[in-house]
């Protein structure tokens, strides 16, 4: 059975995978990655990713329905149990809290939302806050540092549409392992979808803060957001992270956790300006120590 859903206003702007999770609770992101990849599920008959900004008239088409598969249990689901120990980490995780919006500084070690052997997220814990919580951005497992989270729909298509137009300023820091020929540059990358069996063009931003014995303080600027995106320009530059398992082929530092954090954030909504800091991880400051590495 086909079934065809055309976009409305009050419906654009979200993430693909968010509408399909709300349309039908039943609905787990690895089902909705996986039919996406097969042209089960299509928008504007054509293959999209889960990532996709729904637009007003957009029509979604899935190839595959039955209302078995594609139920909405939402008066029969439960809250997953959650440690008490995970939900104190996000308390105090929480820099900044208001009536639309707040923003964390996320641990290391926790991924942002759920997956193929995930139980526990980010997104399972601000869901069992409320149903009305929104993640608008994401951060690697690994990945330390700030992390947006819009409190209703309303903001949640006002940080849509500041990522989609490159208005929200985010520096990363990363330790990496040598230092780039150049001082400072921007990088044009086209990185590989395997997903849609494409390649994304990528560009970013560097500068080096500072080097000794061997490793490099970077600050990093994405310009765009494509995943693992820094940890890929990092390994292209010659200077790999610290700690990097899957992009770093040195063994030396295979025990230490990612050091990357997404360290800054900068928007303006309503003309007030926000701007946002993390606080770097134990041992990330630990390994700066170690190596002698001046910043800021």
């Amino acid at each position: 059975m086909i079934k065809k859903i055309k976009i409305s206003t009050d419906s654009e702007n979200q993430r693909l995978d968010k509408f399909l999770k709300k349309s039908f609770s039943s609905l787990t992101q690895s089902f909705i990655e996986k039919n996406l990849r097969k042209k089960n599920i299509l928008v504007n008959n054509k293959m999209s990713k889960a990532k996709y900004l729904i637009n007003k008239n957009d029509l979604i088409i899935i190839k595959n329905f039955s209302k078995e598969i594609y139920a909405d249990n939402k008066m029969k689901k439960t809250n997953k149990k959650i440690d008490s120990y995970l939900i104190k980490n996000f308390e105090q995780s929480i820099l900044h809290e208001n009536n639309n919006f707040l923003v964390i500084d996320k641990w290391s070690g926790i991924s942002t939302q759920g997956g193929t052997n995930i139980t526990i997220s980010v997104d399972t814990i601000i869901k069992n806050i409320s149903s009305n919580y929104n993640l608008v951005h994401r951060l690697d497992r690994e990945t330390s540092g700030l992390l947006l989270i819009a409190k209703n729909l309303k903001y949640t298509k006002i940080f849509g549409k500041l990522f989609r137009l490159q208005k929200i300023k985010k520096i990363y820091l990363a330790l990496c392992e040598g230092k780039p020929k150049l001082k400072e540059s921007y990088v044009d990358l086209a990185i590989k979808d395997k997903d849609m069996n494409t390649s994304v063009q990528t560009k970013t931003y560097y500068k080096v803060i500072s080097y000794n014995k061997k490793t490099s303080l970077i600050q990093f600027e994405p310009k765009t957001g494509k995943k693992h995106q820094l940890r890929i320009v990092a390994k292209n530059l010659g200077c790999p992270i610290v700690g990097d398992n899957k992009y770093n082929l040195n063994q030396s530092n295979k025990q230490e956790n990612l050091k990357l954090n997404a360290h800054k954030l900068e928007f303006d909504i309503e003309n007030i300006v926000f701007n946002y800091k993390s606080k770097l991880p134990k041992d990330f400051t630990d390994y700066v120590k170690n190596k002698q590495i001046s910043y800021f």
